[in-house]
């Protein structure tokens, strides 16, 4: 029998009972659309991780002071800092990765100006934190290595600072008071949101770190060091490297431990989202019951209806039909019954996700992968359950069949 015509005959033989035919299916629509909404959520998420993480600067590395001990107690990361803006030079002189380097000191303050005060968090940068950032001006300019020399008091707003203090204007040309110091402002940088533990990034102001180190905190010591790449590809080349020249800056011997630690976001992000992806596929297992359940269900109506149509396998024997040929015939059956659920399940899935998603705000994401792997398994469970009635069709023997009654 060809294929046209055993899905022909597939199909006449559900629309005899719709009714049967639609609660049948309705496992499978429940299980598949609650895979795709809930494998929908948690690929979202772990692109919202991504975007956040990708936010935070191009192919960042990040070098922050090491642990100490004292008196056999290990006092914890950034305990022990003896970074310097001297070690962020000699990177910058002597790598051969890394495409931008830039110390940060950070001194939080009372700000003046414009329409009142603020309190924000002043960082003392170079002029690559803003090619490490990936940050864009919405006014003005970064300050540049000249500037930087020469300890100039210049500053860079970040968005909440400028809301809050020039709200509506451009700043570029006037001053704001930091510790009673005065500073001209040249640029507001665009908005960058928050990050993923919830801490606003705007909420800022960028100087030259040699002018908040002299003019505004006084402490010779940095808090970290910020690197990037030109690729992703050269992050690891890059830490071997980094990590090289800081001992060699620090004057550490062989058997000495690091004094500092070396990291770069992409290990932020794979842990953020390896424990995202767990979760995503902890959710779609249990979504996935749901499609178990339908294929039972569909396996109850299937022997239900071999029952039902005895006769009718008998009198198709009768005339030339193998068992192969009915065996066929249910199993198709089952498969174009569990795969019709399916596809009604993949658009509910889908409308779903997007209502949830502008509800609550969530970032849900349905990928084309997804939805054929629902599909793939939606036609797998009318297989799998479908085989057994079909095959106890195919085994009657036509006599027995006739005189069913």
């Amino acid at each position: 029998m060809k294929s046209s015509t055993l899905i022909k005959v597939a199909s006449q033989s559900i629309l005899k009972n719709k009714m049967r035919t639609l609660l049948t299916m309705l496992g499978i629509v429940i299980g598949v659309g609650a895979v795709i909404v809930m494998v929908a959520i948690g690929q979202g998420a772990q692109s919202q991780i991504q975007d956040q993480i990708n936010n935070l600067g191009t192919n960042m590395i990040v070098i922050t002071p090491g642990s100490s001990n004292q008196g056999g107690v290990n006092r914890g990361a950034q305990s022990y800092n003896r970074l310097t803006a001297k070690d962020a030079e000699k990177i910058k002189r002597e790598s051969l990765v890394v495409s931008a380097v830039s110390p940060v000191v950070f001194s939080r303050t009372q700000v003046i100006g414009g329409q009142g005060n603020w309190r924000t968090t002043i960082n003392g940068v170079s002029t690559d934190y803003q090619i490490i950032r990936n940050w864009d001006l919405k006014y003005g300019r970064f300050f540049d290595q000249a500037e930087q020399r020469q300890m100039r008091r210049i500053a860079v707003l970040g968005h909440t600072v400028w809301e809050n203090l020039y709200p509506g204007q451009d700043p570029v040309g006037q001053s704001v008071q930091i510790r009673n110091v005065p500073v001209v402002i040249v640029g507001v940088l665009e908005k960058k949101g928050q990050t993923a533990n919830g801490t606003d990034q705007d909420d800022v102001i960028f100087a030259p770190y040699t002018t908040v180190q002299t003019r505004l905190s006084g402490w010779s010591r940095i808090f970290q060091i910020l690197a990037s790449t030109p690729s992703t590809r050269d992050i690891p080349e890059a830490q071997a490297e980094l990590t090289a020249i800081m001992r060699e800056a620090h004057g550490l011997s062989r058997w000495e431990e690091d004094d500092f630690t070396v990291r770069n976001q992409n290990d932020l992000a794979e842990a953020a989202q390896g424990t995202t992806q767990i979760m995503t596929w902890l959710l779609a297992a249990i979504a996935s019951i749901s499609l178990l359940v339908g294929g039972i269900g569909i396996m109850n109506i299937m022997l239900v209806s071999v029952t039902e149509r005895t006769r009718e396998i008998g009198i198709r024997m009768a005339i030339g039909a193998r068992g192969r040929d009915v065996l066929t015939q249910f199993l198709v059956e089952s498969i174009v019954m569990s795969v019709l659920g399916g596809m009604i399940g993949v658009g509910i899935g889908f409308i779903s996700s997007n209502v949830l998603g502008q509800v609550t705000g969530w970032n849900t994401v349905v990928s084309p992968t997804t939805i054929m792997i629902a599909l793939g398994f939606s036609a797998a469970v009318g297989i799998f359950f479908g085989f057994y009635p079909a095959r106890k069709a195919s085994s009657l023997n036509p006599i027995d069949a006739l005189r069913y009654e």
